[in-house]
């Protein structure tokens, strides 16, 4: 297998440091960072998170099913006391480390490649993973009231019933959930902020601060949109881009925002995602 980041390091590796430089850099409006706890969700529980999470992540690297290596590394993310801390993260790491590993290269097209070929099992490792954490997350299809991943393992005969890959229940979502759209869309966001993250320069966690800010200027977040409506989410965006290049003003808007509880939660797992990217393409810590 050929390696394109540093020496020696396995795609499972950084994957877990992404999940760190993730965290530790700052300002990311709303999100805990280095400098910023929420009441119950502190930056210590998302180092716990991400050393929990690296099972699963190896077995990611080491060819297991896309579905067992998520549900893995979700399960050991969550032993820790916050709660949730990484899980949409994770639902990007998974299959961008599975591809990572198996060409030796990683593309928007051998991501693809990873998440077309899941299976119905896949999808119902993913229902499962929801018994290991609380996520907040929309409300499903009017047509589809059993496949509401908040029923769990209730929802599998459903899957299966319909013959629902993890690939085809990501794209049911992929309207109105990031994270699903990267999944259906060649990681779009996800490598786009990876040369970002690569072009810019000074520390890496300043970088993931900077690419983060432009993210959530670029779209609005929809963890926001699902918690607090659309026009929040809209409006967060706004006053980023307000904020951009002023680093006061982005202190400000970060303190201001983990006040009132929006937590641009999916725009910060797209961060760590292509942090995964910049350091598998080569970026040096």
């Amino acid at each position: 297998m050929r390696r394109i980041g540093g020496p020696g390091v396995t795609p499972a590796e950084n994957a877990e440091l992404a999940l760190l430089l993730e965290v530790a850099s700052t300002p990311k409006p709303g999100n805990v960072d280095r400098n910023r706890d929420l009441d119950d969700l502190r930056f210590e529980h998302f180092l716990a998170g991400a050393v929990g999470s690296s099972e699963g992540l190896r077995m990611a690297a080491d060819g297991a099913p896309v579905g067992a290596a998520f549900e893995r590394a979700v399960e050991g993310m969550s032993r820790q006391s916050g709660g949730n801390t990484q899980f949409g993260c994770l639902l990007l790491l998974v299959p961008l480390v599975r591809a990572a590993a198996e060409n030796g290269d990683l593309t928007p097209e051998t991501a693809t490649s990873v998440v077309e070929s899941t299976t119905v099992a896949d999808a119902a490792a993913f229902y499962r993973s929801f018994e290991h954490v609380d996520v907040a997350v929309d409300d499903p299809p009017h047509d589809a009231p059993e496949l509401d991943v908040r029923r769990g393992s209730d929802a599998i005969p459903a899957l299966e019933s319909r013959g629902l890959t993890l690939y085809d229940v990501m794209k049911l979502s992929a309207g109105r959930d990031g994270n699903a759209r990267e999944w259906t869309g060649g990681f779009r966001r996800t490598f786009a902020a990876a040369d970002a993250i690569c072009d810019d320069d000074g520390p890496v966690p300043d970088r993931a601060a900077r690419a983060f800010l432009d993210l959530l200027v670029e779209e609005p977040d929809t963890l926001v949109a699902t918690r607090h409506g659309e026009e929040v989410a809209a409006a967060v965006s706004g006053w980023a881009a307000d904020a951009r290049g002023d680093e006061a003003a982005t202190e400000r808007l970060a303190e201001a925002l983990v006040a009132e509880g929006v937590n641009p939660g999916t725009t910060a797992d797209i961060t760590a995602a292509a942090l995964f990217v910049a350091l598998e393409r080569g970026l040096r810590v």
